[in-house]
């Protein structure tokens, strides 16, 4: 006995070590180690009270029913983030939707965050409904008001829901003033009242929550220069703040690496805390609530990891090792608990969303916002962006809050495809790829070799231009390949995505501040890249984007280019094209808005063999708004006919 009690002994000590290093989770999870323990591992729940009122209820990683709360408690969730609405109501009461998120609504989700021991983040809009780069509207009560007197109108508001925060013994650790105030904040656009704003709210947080630290919030870090311009102004209008906070959505915000360098140059340059305000991104492509997605498959938007839940991890891991390493303070995961209602059906979701305020919009916002919510209202366009499955089951994904400082060290698999895109000259073979990339948990790649559905090679020659869909199977996996069928290009980087070489030649005519390849996906016709343009001053864009083209055969070619932007005022655009020199042909074009794109096409373009073809575009614009701005892409100087 005494000889097996020490072995008992030794083997209860060996266990906890032992136990320690059982997998915390099915999915990889990267360490950051030295992460601060007073790090804000956050998550946006403000729809969470609609939801429970239309039914949803929320399950643990064991199938339990538990408070929501709890479960984010129990999986590392540290603060809570809640935005609120002056008055997202109508006159007789009816929700506008979106969680109908008054400062009565922010009171009782602070009560239950500070009830578990998470800090709250308070995410005043100034308006009755969303407010975004492209909303800011005033609330209703302070409609046609004068700027000085809703500047008073905001302090007095700001400090009355700060006190019935207080007075419910609230844990308020952050106080946010403007969501995403890019271009505006409570209706005013100019950046002298914006900060007249900003600078009452902040005093009304000093005198009310003294500890709490004052954020503003902006959106796109991809445009580095706005940034350092909304940094910049808010310094010269004297706003006391104390975190620069940005939202980075990977679809669209571009790299990590950007938005690193970015948020530490202004916290060097103006001793300001930094952090992520939101974020979130996709482990499905399907939608669980009969209203459509923001993401999901195809999409002019980047997809940087895997629609998973393995993806969902390794985009958080990724965004909170990035801030640590600039010394960021947090990141919030934005609405990561807004489940499907359990209506089973569209009709029966859409008397849920309208009764409870459950879904992004109700009818009733009309009133408030007729051009969007008006138009669109209905369910949650977010809902494959959950921390949680369409049945409220908390994800695997969800652990990666509680695991991200030891990390979770499991063997790395196989966890999706890559996509192939393949562009294939009419005139070329046709020939799939032997090997695709599959995506390790880790977001390595390593290659795998495909097996390919049969494909009609000759056919798709013949069948002209067009694009086909060819799957296959690849490690137990199914593939995916789109082959575009073209026309032959005679013009070298003519979509702008490979490493600039000097094709394109570039006169800057007017002292545009702005003339590059950009690497935006959503802002691209094809691929992921475009030239951009931007220019704050009036009439200073002016510029001739060109290629020359030698040893064409002799025929007649067509040439095309594409264009799209805003702001450009008094337009002068126009494609052309020369022959040793002389201008042949020109075809106008013009900027309207985002996305919408013009074409310009020259047919004819005679050539004979020797001559020296050269094609562009011309731009100018007056410029308004913030300045003339624009996107090309997609050139292309097609053979119609060669000489025999």
């Amino acid at each position: 006995m005494k000889r097996i009690l020490p072995l008992i002994l030794c083997l209860m000590l060996l266990l906890p070590a032992a136990l320690a290093e059982e997998p915390v989770s099915s999915l990889y999870i990267k360490a950051v180690p030295d992460l601060p323990e007073d790090f804000a591992l956050g998550m946006d729940v403000s729809s969470v009270l609609a939801l429970e009122n239309a039914g949803v209820k929320y399950y643990d990683h064991d199938g339990n029913e538990r408070d929501l709360f709890d479960i984010l408690q129990e999986n590392g969730v540290n603060y809570i983030r809640v935005r609120v609405w002056n008055d997202p109501f109508d006159a007789e009461g009816q929700g506008y939707g979106g969680g109908n998120n008054d400062i009565n609504a922010a009171v009782e989700i602070g009560k239950r965050a500070t009830a578990h021991g998470m800090r709250l983040l308070v995410d005043f809009h100034y308006s009755d409904f969303w407010a975004d780069p492209a909303k800011q509207m005033a609330p209703k009560a302070w409609k046609n008001k004068r700027t000085t007197a809703k500047v008073k109108l905001l302090g007095e508001y700001t400090a009355a829901c700060l006190k019935q925060l207080r007075d419910a013994g609230v844990d308020v650790g952050m106080v946010q003033l403007g969501n995403e105030s890019n271009n505006g904040l409570a209706g005013e656009k100019s950046w002298a009242n914006i900060t007249k704003f900003m600078a009452e709210g902040a005093a009304a947080v000093r005198a009310i929550y003294p500890e709490a630290r004052i954020c503003v919030h902006f959106a796109n870090p991809e445009k580095a220069d706005n940034y350092y311009t909304y940094a910049a102004k808010l310094a010269e209008g004297g706003v006391d703040y104390d975190i620069f906070a940005t939202s980075y959505y990977p679809y669209w915000h571009g790299t990590l690496e950007n938005l690193k360098t970015v948020l530490s140059t202004i916290a060097k340059q103006y001793g300001k805390q930094v952090m992520v305000a939101e974020t979130s991104y996709a482990y499905t492509a399907e939608d669980g609530d009969f209203f459509g997605n923001t993401i999901g498959e195809g999409g002019g938007y980047l997809k940087p990891y895997p629609f998973t839940q393995q993806g969902q991890v390794n985009h958080i891991a990724d965004v909170i090792e990035a801030m640590n390493e600039i010394g960021g303070i947090g990141v919030f995961y934005w609405e990561g608990a807004w489940v499907p209602v359990p209506g089973g059906s569209w009709e029966a979701n859409h008397t849920l969303w309208e009764k409870y305020g459950a879904g992004w919009a109700s009818s009733y916002a009309s009133e408030y916002d007729p051009g969007d919510a008006g138009k669109f209202y209905g369910g949650c366009a977010c809902d494959n962006q959950c921390l949680f499955d369409f049945g409220g089951h908390a994800l695997e994904s969800l652990k990666v809050f509680r695991y991200i400082r030891q990390g979770n060290n499991v063997p790395v698999v196989a966890d999706a495809l890559d996509d192939v895109t393949l562009m294939i000259d009419l005139t070329d073979e046709v020939r799939l790829p032997d090997t695709v990339n599959a995506v390790m948990s880790d977001n390595s790649r390593q290659a795998i070799d495909v097996v390919w559905e049969p494909y009609d090679a000759q056919a798709m020659k013949a069948g002209g231009v067009r694009t086909y869909s060819i799957k296959g199977q690849a490690g137990g996996m199914e593939a995916n390949c789109q082959v575009a069928m073209i026309e032959y290009n005679h013009l070298s980087n003519w979509s702008f995505e490979d490493a600039d070489k000097g094709e394109w030649r570039v006169s800057n005519l007017g002292g545009c501040e702005q003339l590059y390849i950009e690497d935006k996906k959503s802002d691209s016709l094809t691929g992921t890249k475009h030239y951009h343009f931007y220019s704050a001053a009036s009439n200073t864009v002016e510029f001739t984007l060109e290629q020359d083209v030698q040893q064409l055969p002799a025929g007649q070619y067509r040439y095309e280019i594409s264009i799209m932007g805003g702001d450009g005022g008094t337009v002068d655009i126009y494609a052309y094209a020369k022959v040793n020199g002389v201008e042949v042909d020109r075809k106008e074009s013009t900027i309207t808005s985002y996305n919408v794109w013009d074409t310009p096409v020259i047919s004819g373009i005679s050539v004979q063999e020797g001559d020296v073809v050269t094609v562009g575009m011309y731009v100018k614009c007056s410029g308004s708004g913030n300045g003339a701005w624009g996107k090309i892409d997609d050139a292309k100087l097609n053979t119609i006919n060669a000489a025999q």
